[in-house]
């Protein structure tokens, strides 16, 4: 049997998320992930004949090889991950890393072994291997989907980085009660309910936990957006639109509040970016 052929591959990761917060005062963390279509992550390999190596994007070595015994898999030859995004900022690199390194020891989708894997290896993950990750309440500390969730509608996100990266510490639990949000949510149908939604859940975690020179929200209502996404650890920041009502000068307002790194995309009911 010949060795594995060459390749490069490309893995999405998120941006931030929907909702994140606990289940009451003592409950799980729980959140909604928000799918981004864009790459974070590139990943290119060369097979050989002597023991895996991996470099960059923070990923040792020796994480790589526990993690793929952890899958029950086994990958020699030499693997080089590019970040394509800097990474702690609440786009899932780190999880990206995993997941592309799993892809290329033939293991995709859904796996429960792929979850446990990740949880061992990170101790908090979002479910970026699912299809559609924002259709589940996720547990991130422990790796569970807490309940099904109503698809969205169509969307159109802008959004880039604003402020410092914070690497997410699976030991930290401050974050506020959404359980209101997370009922509500299951009930909503309409964009701007989500949207709303969101955006309290965003102004949450930032009231606790953020910068109070954070301009994403005056900026939102300043551009006409019906709210705003925010990474509830890290430094991505995104504006919610309905398809094609995106203002002209949104990335130009969003810059001059100091974003950078500017994407778009949409997602929901059939869109395509």
């Amino acid at each position: 049997m010949g060795l594995p052929k060459a390749r490069v591959l490309h893995q999405a990761g998120h941006f931030g998320e929907w909702l994140q917060g606990r289940l009451g005062p003592e409950g799980p963390v729980a959140l909604v992930s928000l799918p981004c279509p864009h790459p974070v992550l590139q990943v290119s390999y060369l097979p050989g004949q002597g023991p895996l190596r991996v470099q960059g994007a923070g990923l040792s070595t020796g994480r790589a090889r526990r993690f793929l015994r952890a899958l029950g898999c086994t990958l020699v030859g030499h693997v080089r991950l590019r970040a394509l995004v800097p990474p702690g900022q609440g786009m899932g690199v780190s999880t990206a890393s995993l997941v592309a390194l799993a892809r290329l020891a033939g293991v995709c989708g859904p796996d429960p072994a792929l979850v446990r894997a990740c949880l061992r290896s990170e101790g908090a993950s979002d479910p970026i291997w699912l299809d559609q990750p924002e259709r589940v309440l996720w547990a991130s500390r422990e790796g569970r989907s807490l309940q099904p969730l109503p698809p969205l509608p169509g969307y159109q996100i802008i959004g880039g980085l604003w402020g410092h990266g914070q690497r997410t510490d699976p030991r930290d639990t401050r974050f506020p009660d959404i359980s209101d949000l997370v009922a509500d949510w299951a009930q909503a149908r309409d964009l701007a309910e989500f949207a709303a939604l969101a955006t309290l859940s965003a102004k949450r975690c930032l009231n606790l936990r953020g910068r109070a020179d954070d301009p994403t929200a005056q900026l939102a209502a300043r551009v006409g957006a019906l709210g705003w996404v925010a990474a509830h650890t890290g430094s991505a920041r995104g504006l919610i639109f309905a398809p094609g009502t995106l203002p002209q000068g949104a990335a130009a307002e969003m810059r001059a509040a100091g974003f950078r790194n500017l994407v778009t995309f949409r997602a929901g009911s059939d869109q395509t970016d």
